[in-house]
């Protein structure tokens, strides 16, 4: 049977879809690759058992986006549309005292991504750059990804970063890859990620939720544009947008409650029992993640790009357009506002008294945020910041197109075996002393039918299935 090959786009007015769609059937293997015009995009391979079965599955395939607008092209006479960056101002702070900045880490170019943890903080910037610098001021490894990082966040041992390019990455072994491809056309503003399953906000508005697996569950449409935030517990999927906070029930999507805030929202945070939402009308307002009512605001002189919180609520952060940071009581009250010295918090988290800012001149900032360091800024004293440098020699990690091959399994390896289910290939653990039923979250770039894998741990989810931990190399 000869080979055949189908080509779609759709494009669309006014920032819409730009994308394109190929299916290649060649004997009983389908080729799919897809991804923004103008891009090499993504590929995948399925076999199937007969060259009859492959081309059904194609045209199913084929079928299913011609239903969503796609339309046979001519690949090449559509250019490629550049990727929607954020376009955000900074104007200098009104505060009269600048806060007690410990560090400052310089990444080199605007910074949306922070993440902190007990062991180090990470943050990640426009230029595709993600650091990790220990909380003394030491940088201590660098990751190089395609595309803008514009969220990190964690999922218990692991790190993700959500890129432009509508990839979100996982950092949290030696070398980065590509755990969960959203689609090319998909701006994303922000992520949350809880026991494996992704919650995405985008640039439209909407919130997509994906599986362990890399496949859609379900998706909604706000009833506003550009959504900053999402959040996700065990109760709820907590997604701001231009036309407020709305809470989804995990599982299926349906609407729990939709409160309309003071101002399209910008940044979100939330604590055990509320939601904090930061607006473009100068507010941080807490909502109860019960009822969604507004139980407090905390008012700011300017534009709130970012908020956080202490343990409980007990204090709330905000960073505004004009260079501030502000800290309230629970109930409101501002207990002070000082500048940052050096650009607008887009981004903020607080950890064991200290206030950790990413901004605007794409610095990672360290505050002192300990009520006698505070009192001493208030004061006009304040220490003198270490300007923190990266290392020459310091190791550059990109994401790993195909992984290294063993002949043998290391000591305390674990063996993972891809297998067709259908038209798509699962993963499954072979070694003795876990349950063979359950599949295993693993790249799908690097999926081959019958191949073996080692890794150096799995963890079992909530869900039913395992976590890879640490290394991959192909069984050779």
């Amino acid at each position: 049977m000869p080979e055949t090959r189908t080509y779609l786009e759709l494009s669309e007015d006014g920032g819409g879809a730009h994308k394109f769609y190929e299916v290649l059937v060649n004997g009983t293997a389908v080729t799919v690759r897809y991804g923004r015009i103008g891009t090499e995009g993504q590929v995948k391979t399925t076999s199937f058992p007969t060259p009859e079965k492959a081309q059904a599955a194609a045209a199913r395939k084929i079928g299913e986006k011609v239903r969503k607008g796609y339309a046979p092209a001519v690949q090449g006479q559509r250019a490629a549309r550049a990727v929607t960056r954020r376009q955000v101002t900074s104007a200098p702070s009104t505060a009269r005292a600048v806060a007690p900045v410990l560090w400052r880490f310089r990444t080199g170019a605007s910074a949306f991504g922070i993440h902190i943890d007990e062991d180090r903080c990470w943050v990640g910037n426009q230029s595709g750059d993600v650091y990790t610098v220990s909380h003394g001021g030491e940088v201590l490894a660098r990751y190089r990804l395609p595309d803008g990082v514009k969220c990190l966040v964690a999922d218990d041992f692991w790190i993700y970063a959500g890129c432009d390019d509508g990839t979100v990455y996982d950092l949290s072994s030696k070398l980065p890859f590509a755990a969960y491809e959203i689609a090319s056309d998909v701006d994303i503003f922000w992520l949350d990620i809880r026991e494996g399953v992704l919650h995405v906000a985008d640039r439209n508005g909407g919130l997509t939720v994906i599986d362990h697996e890399d496949e859609f569950q379900w998706a909604r449409r706000s009833k506003g544009d550009h959504a900053w935030m999402v959040r996700r517990d065990a109760r709820a999927v907590y997604h701001g947008h231009g036309g407020g906070v709305t809470a989804y029930a995990p599982d299926g999507g349906g609407e729990i409650w939709h409160t309309e805030t003071r101002g399209s929202v910008l940044f979100g945070w939330q604590e055990a029992e509320d939601v904090y939402a930061g607006t473009d009308r100068r507010v941080v307002q807490r909502l109860s993640k019960d009822t969604g009512l507004v139980a407090a605001t905390y008012a700011c002189d300017s534009v709130v790009y970012s908020c956080a919180a202490s343990p409980g609520g007990a204090y709330v952060f905000a960073g505004d357009a004009a260079s501030s940071v502000y800290c309230f009581g629970r109930d409101g009250t501002r207990l002070w506002k000082l500048s940052t010295g050096g650009g607008s918090a887009l981004s903020m988290q607080y950890l064991d008294e200290k206030l950790y800012l990413v901004t605007t001149d794409g610095s990672l900032v360290c505050v002192d945020a300990s009520e006698a360091a505070i009192a001493a800024a208030r004061a006009g004293s304040v220490p003198q910041a270490v300007d923190v440098k990266s290392a020459a020699a310091l190791p550059t990690y990109t994401p790993a197109e195909a992984v290294q091959t063993v002949s043998a399994v290391p000591s305390g390896g674990v063996v993972v075996e891809c297998f067709s289910q259908g038209s798509r290939l699962r993963m499954r653990i072979v070694s003795e002393g876990f349950d063979p039923a359950w599949n295993v979250q693993f790249p799908r770039h690097i999926r081959q039918a019958g191949a073996r894998y080692v890794v150096d741990a799995v963890h079992a989810a909530p869900g039913g299935f395992y976590r890879v931990r640490g290394e991959i190399r192909r069984l050779v």
